[in-house]
């Protein structure tokens, strides 16, 4: 998943990256030029680029993903997420395709990569071992050595479902989560207007950061409901 990317050849060399690598699932979020599928990088794979799915936000386009991975680098930030190394992302990824779930791996634009609010929709970080002198990565090439990762430790391995395990809340529940609880707080009174953008980042980041089932989080959504209709109408039901 590529968010707002600037060159349309990256685009295209992220999508020969995935051909590579057997991947087929991409989206591009809020591009920067029009005629991305256009490029002429994507060698060997521009039935990829036709297909890629466009959105307008990030939020839109991981609504039905369960585990959310951003990549960058910790050079000018220090992430509210759990921070996992390239090489041990893998096993995080084939724990939640067992348990039926659905991963989105997203790469920020080439001029600033992921910002904090993008970081915010992201369960994890996952950060490329690079030379501190020279963090950051072209576009394309960390595409593909990330995808390259994910598919070397599988060696052709099928993940095998467990069947005990709950399906987690996908990405657009927590958000409508968050929403809620923001509004139940804004209601109460809980704290002024001011910080009303805070506490919905700091929202999104607790809520994925507990690990929600998909079960709990449906509980939860009706719970904060009545609360805020009770909030909104004192006196009644």
């Amino acid at each position: 998943m590529l968010v707002q990317p600037r060159n349309p050849l990256n685009i295209g060399a992220a999508a020969r990256a995935m051909a590579n690598f057997g991947f087929t699932r991409l989206s591009v979020v809020a591009p920067f030029e029009a005629h991305w599928r256009e490029a002429r990088s994507a060698v060997g794979a521009p039935e990829l680029l036709q297909n890629a799915q466009v959105a307008a936000t990030l939020a839109e386009s991981v609504a039905a993903s369960t585990l959310v991975i951003g990549t960058g680098t910790r050079a000018h930030r220090k992430p509210d997420q759990v921070v996992v190394l390239l090489p041990e992302l893998p096993a995080r990824v084939e724990e939640e395709l067992a348990r039926g779930g659905r991963v989105a791996l997203v790469f920020g634009s080439e001029k600033r990569g992921l910002s904090r609010e993008d970081l915010s929709r992201c369960h994890l970080l996952t950060e490329i071992p690079t030379d501190p002198g020279q963090p950051s990565m072209n576009l394309g090439q960390a595409v593909a050595v990330c995808l390259y990762e994910l598919v070397r430790s599988r060696n052709g391995a099928v993940p095998i479902a467990k069947d005990s395990a709950p399906p987690a809340a996908d990405s657009g529940t927590l958000d409508r989560l968050a929403e809620l609880v923001d509004k139940t707080m804004t209601a109460s009174g809980y704290s002024p207007q001011i910080m009303q953008k805070a506490n919905q980042h700091d929202l999104r980041v607790m809520l994925r950061r507990l690990g929600w089932v998909e079960a709990d989080a449906k509980r939860a959504l009706g719970l904060f409901r009545r609360i805020l209709w009770r909030l909104q109408h004192p006196g009644q039901g």
